[in-house]
């Protein structure tokens, strides 16, 4: 029996999302309703007969007005329907039918439903049943239901295959002339995987449409020259854009037919062809007037270079979101507003809509920046440092997003994913707006190409006009998972561009180990250092004294590269002195011919007082390129670590694209220079980071099964826990109980009110014990006194129970516990927390004042693999301690890291456990004691990450 109007829920503004569709338009889904009756007939009417028939297996010319208001009135639980809009009009719609085990309609416990699609012949082939299939799935896991069934006749192969290739777990049979499917609607790694592959490959081509456009209109050309329309035209025409370019002024008279010789026109709607991309250059308040226009005309996407949004105030703010939907309304993507404009370099597009004073050379290295100024300077530095260089060093393509209200960094990843004119991505973020999706992509980005970020704005808000997730999290937090991502952290825009230079013109290297060479002794030893404080292992530095001659640096080259016990070289040069002349152009060709036919190894030059050198060692030398000799790129993974008894990372996709290969050309004879040792060794120290995190990319380790993890008294455990609250920090008993399920198991500590409630407490625990006074202010506080340890008898015991309360006043407010005492070993730390925007985060570090004055923790999202466990215990700069610093024993680091897996486990099976911390965990030579342990519940934050595909939310 269905639900009476009197259940009907009140209308789920949750389900409405736009939606980037297979072609890279954007669609808009959201619940249908009773107000939707003329768009659902007219929507029925562009519908052919054929797909009529499919949907209702016999001929159905059009709706009857009973069928209109059943397929409008939806209870929002039983019966729900979706539709997908473009402009505001239907373009498809789906629609579940709760049923009983009879198939007939029902309610309540139900947990199986009947779906069905149609989609307007037009708009077939774009991925829309796909999506509205993703959005009606979560719909109904969100009340209760579990199974889809459908019935599609044999020859609607296109809707079997939109159900087939969902990755759901289904079965199929035939009955009476029908195909039946049943999908069970519970998310897999497969149905995961496709989603993922589906999104990738839709958010490339809404960018790939915005970046090769086959026309191009400038709306808010003036009619002089100056202002930002006229200067991006100027911009367009002297690069030479291949496609139709058009100029719009509303103010232009009409026997006006050009600007500077591009054709003309008052509006949009004036351009008798298609445009692609629109560049919108005119004043806030009348940008709404222009998108209508685009959105009318079919254009596909928006550069808005307009200032006046969310940067100005709360005002600028409502009419960013303003414009995002509109735009959206209409299929269309945006980048900006406050934009600085795009470019690509492509010999086939060569489009340059943006402001930039001087176009890049084309290359290989692409550039995303956020801020306009950021982006002049990156565009500049490029420049200069590329010298005569094209095809390796220059920009294959440049976003500047400007308050990125719609398309973001994660939009360009995508697409520079599977770019192959794309070999390196170098980013300049000032906010993040969606961490976790960025750590996904960025892992999956690094696995095929190198990726460079600097982050503006670490210490303070994000910028006004940018929208981001609430953090608790620190930067040098944030950092961290970055680079657990193969995310390349670099600090300034220097070195930004000094390492991706280096990413863009030499290999991989192997290892730390480096030569060094030069004509300057003191230059030598100054890089020597700088290797061995960046953690590289450099060699003796050889000396060729500043009476070097060019061919003195070739044949120390050529012998530092053939040397097996090197994997880079870094050779630094001063002019030459007395009767020796160093040229700039023969020494940078000594250099290059001595690389030419060697092993592939990184070199590096730092030069003094060379200025020809930069540019002479950029310079063509006329020979084709060489692969870069690194490593196949494994099948990358998406998030963070693995599953348990499997691969780190889900199945891809078989439809997935293939990633940029791994070894994507450079030419090892373009050799980058410095102009200071410290600059040329952080840019290598990052590439051999890099290199290392790529090798160990391809076996990211495993999530190891526990036969005494009780998953599911744990889940009981909680939710009647929960039951009781919305959130609560549990008690001493239900810690250790909880805790207990996952094998991690608590030394007791008993209450100690009095002294003789402590000496009973001892007798229950047996000698030797520690009084510790758990006050706030006191907890794990023991150089403040607060803990009394080897308390050997009653006497010693009754003793430090007197001095804790002279010291610190009556028990009331130390709240002193008794414990057994635990083996000696090195004290630690170990935490979890559900952070809103990044997820799941596991952090370790050593105890104690110092190391958190350092800030010495390191973190990795969770669920956190074997392998990753075992590399944050070493990332910690107080390691040593764990492994016989000075003589002293090495602890059971084997145990840490097994903690570290079953902590991580705990959080990763049960997002309701949003906090637990573990301190002290005191690691012996044998084992290990978690003597203090505090856990929090609550219910779980929402994971969008894990629900279908959608666009940020305005």
């Amino acid at each position: 029996m269905q639900q009476t109007s009197s259940a009907r829920q009140e209308y789920p503004s949750h389900w409405e999302a736009d939606v980037v569709l297979r072609d890279g338009g954007t669609a808009r889904i959201r619940p249908i309703t009773a107000d939707d009756a003329d768009r659902l007939v007219s929507f029925y009417e562009k519908v052919s007969d054929e797909s009529k028939y499919y949907r209702f297996f016999a001929p159905y010319p059009r709706l009857s007005a009973k069928d209109v208001h059943r397929f409008t009135h939806h209870d929002f639980v039983d019966r729900v329907g979706l539709a997908a809009t473009i402009g505001g009009e239907f373009i498809a719609t789906v629609r579940y039918d709760r049923v009983g085990p009879d198939g007939l309609p029902a309610s309540g416990p139900a947990d199986e439903a009947e779906v069905a699609f149609l989609v307007q012949d037009a708009h077939q082939g774009r991925g829309v049943a796909s999506a509205l299939l993703e959005h009606i799935a979560a719909v109904a896991r969100e009340r209760g239901i579990r199974r889809f069934t459908a019935e599609v006749l044999p020859a609607n192969t296109k809707m079997i295959k939109v159900f087939t290739d969902a990755g759901y777990t289904q079965t199929r049979s035939f009955e009476d002339g029908v195909v039946r499917l049943h999908l069970d609607l519970e998310p897999t790694d497969r149905s995961l995987a496709v989603q993922r592959a589906r999104e990738q490959r839709a958010e490339a081509r809404s960018v790939r449409r915005l970046l090769q456009p086959g026309s191009v209109a400038v709306v808010g050309v003036g009619r002089r020259p100056g202002g930002v329309g006229r200067n991006v035209l100027g911009n367009l025409r002297h690069a030479g854009f291949t496609g139709r370019l058009y100029a719009v002024n509303k103010a232009l008279p009409e026997e006006q037919k050009d600007i500077d010789g591009v054709p003309a026109h008052r509006s949009v709607r004036d351009i008798p062809d298609p445009v692609d991309l629109a560049v919108v250059a005119v004043p806030a308040e009348h940008v709404p007037e222009v998108v209508t226009e685009c959105g009318e005309h079919g254009v596909q996407g928006l550069v808005v270079l307009s200032a006046g949004y969310a940067e100005s105030g709360p005002e600028g703010r409502e009419r960013q979101r303003a414009l995002v939907r509109q735009a959206r309304a209409y299929g269309m993507r945006i980048i900006g507003p406050n934009a600085f404009g795009i470019i690509n370099t492509d010999p086939e597009v060569r489009l340059n809509a943006s402001l930039a004073p001087q176009p890049p050379r084309p290359g290989r290295i692409g550039l995303f920046a956020q801020s306009g100024a950021i982006g002049i300077a990156l565009l500049s530095r490029l420049h200069r440092r590329g010298g005569g260089v094209t095809g390796v060093t220059g920009v294959s393509t440049f976003v500047s997003s400007g308050n990125r209200a719609d398309v973001s960094g994660n939009d360009v990843l995508q697409y520079w994913y599977d770019d192959p004119r794309t070999d390196v991505a170098l980013m300049y973020l000032e906010s993040i707006g969606n961490p976790r999706k960025f750590t996904r992509l960025a892992r999956r980005t690094a696995a095929a190409k190198p990726l460079v970020v600097v982050q503006g704005a670490r210490h303070g808000a994000a910028p006004q006009g940018h929208t981001v997730r609430p953090t608790r999290l620190s930067h040098a937090t944030v950092s961290d998972l970055l680079r657990q991502a193969g995310v390349i952290r670099v600090d300034t825009i220097t070195e930004l561009v000094d390492t991706g230079l280096l990413l863009a013109r030499q290999p991989l290297p192997a290892g730390p180990r480096v030569a060094i060479l030069g004509n300057s002794e003191s230059l030598g030893l100054l890089t020597y250092d700088a290797c061995l404080a960046e953690g590289l292992r450099p060699h003796p530095p050889l000396d060729l004294t500043t009476e070097a001659s060019a061919a003195d640096f070739h044949a120390a080259l050529s012998r530092a590269l053939a040397d097996d016990t090197c994997d880079a070289v870094v050779v630094t040069a001063i002019p030459g002195v007395g009767e020796v002349s160093l040229g700039d152009a023969e020494l940078a060709e000594a250099l290059r011919s001595a690389t030419a036919t060697a092993p592939a190894k990184p070199v590096l030059v730092v030069h003094v007082e060379l200025g020809g050198l930069a540019e002479a060692l950029s310079a063509a030398a006329g020979t084709a390129p060489q692969a870069r000799p690194s490593e196949p790129a494994p099948r990358p993974a998406e998030a963070g670590a693995g599953s348990r008894g499997r691969p780190a990372e889900p199945p891809a996709s078989p439809a997935e694209p293939p990633a940029a290969p791994a070894g994507a050309p450079r030419d090892a004879r373009l050799i980058p220079a410095y102009p200071a040792a410290e600059r040329a060794v952080r840019a290598l120290a990052q590439a051999v980071s890099y290199a290392r995190w790529r090798r160990e990319a391809a076996d990211p380790g495993r999530v190891p099964e526990y036969e005494d993890i009780d998953e599911k008294g744990a889940a009981d455990l909680i939710h009647g826990l929960l039951a009781c609250g919305k959130g609560l920090t549990l008690g001493a008993e239900e810690t250790c109980e909880l805790l207990g399920r996952y094998g991690i198991l608590v030394r007791r500590a008993l209450s100690a009110p009095t002294p003789d409630a402590a000496a009973a407490a001892a007798r229950t625990l047996g000698y030797p014990v520690a009084l510790k006074a758990t006050a706030p202010h006191l907890r794990h506080r023991a150089d403040l006194g607060g803990v009394r340890l080897d308390l050997a008898d009653e006497d010693q015991l009754r003793r430090a129970y007197a001095e804790l309360t002279d010291l610190f006043g009556g028990p009331e407010e130390l709240r002193p516990v008794v414990q057994q005492m635990a083996p000696r070993g090195v004290d630690t730390v170990v935490r979890a927390v559900i952070d809103p925007a990044v997820g799941a985060v596991l952090s370790f570090g050593l105890a104690g004042a110092a190391s958190q004055l350092l800030g010495d923790t390191a973190h990795r999202l969770v669920p956190v693999t074997d392998r990753e466990a075992s590399a944050m215990i070493r990332a910690v700069r107080t390691a040593p301690l764990l492994f016989g610093w000075r003589g002293s024993d090495p602890v059971d680091t084997a145990a840490l890291e097994e903690l570290l897996l079953r902590v991580s486990r705990l959080v990763d099976d049960h997002p309701e456990v949003v906090a637990v911390t573990l301190e002290p965990v005191v690691v012996a030579s044998s084992g290990l004691s978690v003597l203090g342990a505090s856990v929090r519940l609550a219910p779980p934050p929402a994971r969008d990450d894990l629900g279908p595909r959608t666009l940020p939310a305005y």
